[in-house]
């Protein structure tokens, strides 16, 4: 078996080197490709941070076994990290969260909770735009084949690592569309999995039962920002966000990873804890099939943690034994190698692998039709009702003014003195009783608000999809 690596940047190095003797020492037998990615091939020109030959190597080994790595500040670099992700349609961030009580401190000795992440759409899609002088926007990208892997995956690593239940958190109260959908897409196929429980929570008052109470929680799915977020919550309730370690799952290729950066502050002092990078090599030899390596490792791991050997980020006096560095912890793990902890729960991964989904297949097609339009206005005043007046001149034999927000907010007709308002406003166009608007109204307008100098910086064109309206409502309205 060959897996590509990449040593990172910082404190990459020296954690890479010692997970890779701890999976030498447990018979992984594994054979690794290197590649170069990071702050060299950044500030080497390479606005990307790798190369074609590095993405060729990651693409023929189908497995990426990543330390972390520093992106310049400035410059115009992009996150490798987010790059990857989207590149090799690695759709599903896996981040295990679990207290290692009483011997790492911790608030919550019984946390033991999976977040399953969405990790190639959402806001980090990071498709963002300044649209006048005071506003700038990002789009929120949710599709449905996007929703229907993720949260299918949550539920097949559910039945498979014997979870009882799945917790979706959106917030579909507001986002009623995008987060809508995904809530919507959950209970479709909650329902296919009888055998596990399933809930859904509003996104802050689930997050703040998960860090009060978070043995309530089993695996929880969610979209990509929320994810981000409640996971680092969460390895940091745990016991330390050094502890952690990622899987980012596509169809075709994997990608393994501690979740915390690459600290350059630590880099060459032997300090730095190798736990997080070796938990993302354990959930690696899982997905390729080695689970009997990965048990041994993980129940070494534990046992090394239960003996109070520590690196200096978790260590504290009265809890742990021993401070080590980076080098001794990892012989300690090789010492302990066939061991098992006495108190902390042992793992069982019998016969554990990649997960195999369904691939996604695509519902046949609603009816559409042209409700509407909103027309997004750059105008520097800041009254709705002279606006209001300029934009009723260039209505169409089909359409009418129905409506202007400021900020999602409704402002015309009926709005409140009170509301403050930016240059950037949306105007809603919708089709008039008895007619039908088309495409050619829609470039009509754009016409008329043209020769009566308004500047239209945006449109988005308003749909029903099978009868249901599939746009938002302005807020008030």
């Amino acid at each position: 078996m060959k897996i590509t690596i990449a040593k990172g940047d910082g404190i990459g190095p020296e954690i890479m080197d010692a997970t890779l003797a701890i999976l030498d020492a447990a018979g992984a037998n594994i054979e690794f490709e290197e590649i170069q990615v990071g702050e060299k091939v950044y500030l080497s020109g390479n606005t990307s941070g790798i190369s074609a030959e590095s993405w060729d190597i990651i693409r023929k080994n189908k497995v990426f076994l990543k330390a972390p790595i520093t992106t310049p500040q400035g410059g115009g670099y992009k996150s490798l990290n987010v790059t990857t992700r989207k590149f090799l349609g690695l759709y599903s961030n896996v981040r295990p969260c679990v207290s290692l009580s009483p011997y790492v401190a911790t608030k919550h000795p019984k946390m033991d909770i999976v977040i399953i992440r969405e990790n190639e759409e959402d806001l980090y899609a990071g498709i963002e735009h300044q649209q006048t002088d005071e506003v700038v926007q990002c789009l929120k990208i949710i599709s449905r084949p996007g929703c229907e892997k993720i949260v299918r995956y949550a539920f097949e690593y559910a039945r498979q690592y014997g979870r009882k239940k799945v917790t979706c958190f959106t917030k579909d109260n507001i986002m009623k569309q995008t987060d809508g959908l995904f809530h919507q897409v959950f209970d479709e196929i909650a329902k296919e999995y009888a055998e596990i429980e399933n809930e859904h929570w509003i996104i802050d008052i689930g997050a703040a039962k998960m860090a009060d109470s978070p043995e309530e929680f089993d695996v929880i799915v969610t979209l990509n920002l929320y994810g981000d977020v409640i996971s680092d919550i969460a390895a940091q309730i745990a016991g330390s966000v050094g502890l952690a370690g990622s899987a980012n799952i596509g169809e075709e290729c994997a990608m393994f990873e501690a979740i915390h950066g690459s600290a350059p502050r630590r880099a060459g002092q032997n300090l730095a804890n190798p736990s997080g990078i070796l938990q993302g090599a354990i959930m690696m030899l899982n997905h390729i099939g080695k689970s009997e390596v990965a048990e041994k490792v993980q129940n070494a791991w534990l046992k090394t943690i239960e003996d109070g050997i520590h690196t200096y980020d978790v260590y504290k006096e009265g809890l742990s034994k021993q401070k080590v560095g980076t080098k001794e912890f990892a012989e300690a793990i090789i010492a302990n190698l066939g061991a098992k902890p006495s108190h902390l729960r042992e793992v069982s991964y019998s016969n554990v692998g990649a997960l195999s989904l369904p691939k996604y297949v695509k519902k046949p097609a609603k009816k559409k039709e042209l409700v509407g339009v909103d027309l997004f206005v750059h105008w520097n005043h800041t009254n709705p009702d002279k606006l209001a007046a300029k934009m009723l001149e260039i209505t169409t034999s089909n359409s009418n003014l129905s409506m202007i927000t400021n900020r999602g907010i409704k402002v015309w007709p009926e709005g409140f003195s009170e509301t403050f308002c930016t240059d950037h406003w949306r105007c809603r166009f919708k089709t008039k009783e008895g007619a039908k608007m088309e495409k050619e109204d829609i470039i009509l307008l754009l016409n008329n608000a043209l020769n009566h100098e308004i500047d239209v910086i945006k449109t988005e064109n308003l749909y029903e999809f099978d009868g249901k309206a599939a746009f938002s409502l302005g807020q008030g309205q």
